[in-house]
């Protein structure tokens, strides 16, 4: 666990320094991968229709309900992995 942690934290600060910026989608999925892994499964209530972008953040948040946190973690790494040149 402690491997794949460090590896999540390397993602994490990889995912910032990409050449460009992804599009928002993948945005939308790196968030909800890294909301998954760091806080578990999505609480509280959905966002109102007015609030866009928190309505789509916690939507691709709670897409991921029941995906555990490692395999969250391992996604993120994949997915951040696929977006380095």
């Amino acid at each position: 666990m402690a491997a794949l942690k460090a590896a999540f934290d390397k993602a994490v600060a990889d995912c910032k320094l990409l050449p460009t910026k992804p599009d928002n989608a993948t945005l939308l999925k790196l968030y909800g991968l890294y909301k998954q892994s760091t806080a578990g499964a999505a609480s509280g209530e959905r966002p109102g229709f007015t609030d866009i972008v928190g309505r789509a953040k916690w939507d691709a948040w709670g897409a991921l309900k029941g995906q555990g946190a490692q395999a969250s973690m391992q996604a993120y790494i994949d997915l951040v992995a696929s977006l380095k040149p």
